[in-house]
């Protein structure tokens, strides 16, 4: 088999075989198939597309490179979820201690964020005294415990998946579909979940812009999971304006806590809900979404979900007291209010743009050297549709920096106020189950 065969094969539209597939992978990550023939074919891949049996054997093939999760000591069916990440995103952080109150097993390995803000370990890290760095071991007694634990991202996890995306990042083949849903569902099958339900994002603080496009990816990461034998369904959910009303870690954190307590944002608490419906209903804790729904608010409003939060975080060396006083959880030396400049409706708030502000203060990553102020963030005050009178607070900006009169430029360009009303926009665009 040469490489060279399979570039050709692949350039003229035709369809690769598993094992022709298996061998360009193992190839590549093994380093007998150099950059440059590997950047050609993702580059016939990107103007050709793959077929469904080929992105199911794509995924397979990287998940074989490496690292696999055994999870089967962890009793019931494990269900992951997936965010293809957007701003303000603490759905995890709600997610997690939600479900495994009804009993549904959460093993979540996690990563560290770049970007806006830190990922889900970063921002636990918060909570004075927590921890991820636990044996394996250690982890699955954990998971049947508690029915929940976060552990750090193995580094051995899907490497052919980490090869072949720095390549596609410096070859402009990265917004190609196929590789985009391989590479997201290769690192959740390696992590050993049954079943897996995806939170795809769309809009502006979204990797897919167009609700068409995050459509399309969505598909295509149901049928690579379907196909590979992990039940998979996605939600389709809006990142036009932030998700919640907090961005930075600890505020994400006081966020989490707030919803698990019943008084969190709306948005956030019903992408929360519905999200956590389909993991009850995969993992077979619920013969119905409806059902599972009305189980999940009632672990909302009976304090269930809440008191799994603080077995968590006590578990994994967390100070628990954080719940009942948020003061204790990092705090910034400043305080700023953005102040409307005129009255009207909040027409636009451009998730992206505001992440980056975030990050600016401090709550996330330009590199992978950079440091995290947990402290540092966001929160605002009014979202889309919302009346504002002038001199009124859109957002509190929470900083460690005295001088932050470019960040608030930043905000006031991300953020326009209508003078006519304005409608909010939808949260959630569709679910997509079997194909």
């Amino acid at each position: 088999m040469r490489m060279v065969d399979l570039i050709a094969k692949k350039r003229d539209g035709c369809e690769l075989s598993s094992d022709e597939i298996h061998f360009m992978i193992q190839g590549y990550t093994e380093g007998s198939i150099p950059d440059y023939q590997m950047s050609a074919l993702t580059m016939a891949i990107f103007f050709k597309g793959m077929t469904e049996k080929e992105c199911a054997d794509l995924t397979m093939a990287m998940v074989q490179s490496g690292e696999q999760i055994d999870l089967s000591k962890i009793k019931g069916i494990k269900v992951d979820k997936h965010s293809t990440g957007g701003v303000g995103d603490t759905t995890t952080l709600v997610l997690g201690p939600l479900v495994a109150s009804v009993g549904v097993p959460v093993a979540k390995m996690s990563g560290r964020g770049l970007g806006h803000t830190g990922g889900t370990i970063d921002k636990l890290e918060s909570v004075k005294g927590f921890h991820v760095e636990i044996a394996n071991d250690e982890f699955i007694e954990l998971v049947n415990q508690n029915k929940i634990a976060v552990i750090g991202q193995s580094g051995n996890l899907t490497p052919a998946d980490k090869k072949l995306y720095a390549l596609r990042d410096v070859t402009a083949t990265v917004d190609s579909i196929p590789l985009i849903a391989s590479s997201i569902m290769s690192k959740k099958i390696a992590a050993g979940a049954d079943a897996i339900v995806l939170d795809v994002k769309t809009g502006a603080g979204a990797f897919m812009k167009s609700l068409d496009d995050s459509r399309k990816l969505a598909k295509a990461m149901v049928q690579i999971g379907n196909n590979v034998g992990r039940k998979t369904m996605a939600v389709i959910s809006d990142m036009s304006q932030p998700l919640g009303y907090a961005i930075g870690n600890a505020l994400e954190v006081k966020e989490a806590i707030d919803t698990l307590k019943g008084k969190g944002p709306k948005d956030l608490t019903e992408l929360c809900v519905t999200l956590g419906s389909h993991m009850v209903f995969l993992a077979e804790k619920a013969g119905s979404l409806k059902e599972a729904r009305e189980r999940l608010e009632k672990a909302i409003e009976e304090g269930k979900a809440l008191e799994k939060f603080k077995t968590f975080v006590r578990s994994q060396g967390g100070d628990t007291s954080i719940v009942d006083h948020p003061e204790k959880l990092p705090q910034a030396k400043y305080q700023v209010e953005l102040e409307a400049q005129e009255d009207g409706y909040v027409a636009e708030m451009t998730a992206d743009e505001i992440g980056t502000a975030a990050m600016l203060l401090g709550a996330g990553r330009a590199t992978k050297e950079s440091s995290i102020d947990l402290a540092a963030g966001l929160v605002l005050r009014k979202k889309i549709g919302d009346k504002v009178v002038k001199g009124e607070s859109l957002v509190t900006l929470y900083s460690n920096f005295e001088n932050i009169t470019e960040i608030k430029e930043k905000l006031n360009h991300a953020i326009t106020i209508s003078a006519s009303k304005v409608e909010a926009p939808i949260l959630l665009y569709e679910e997509i189950t079997e194909p």
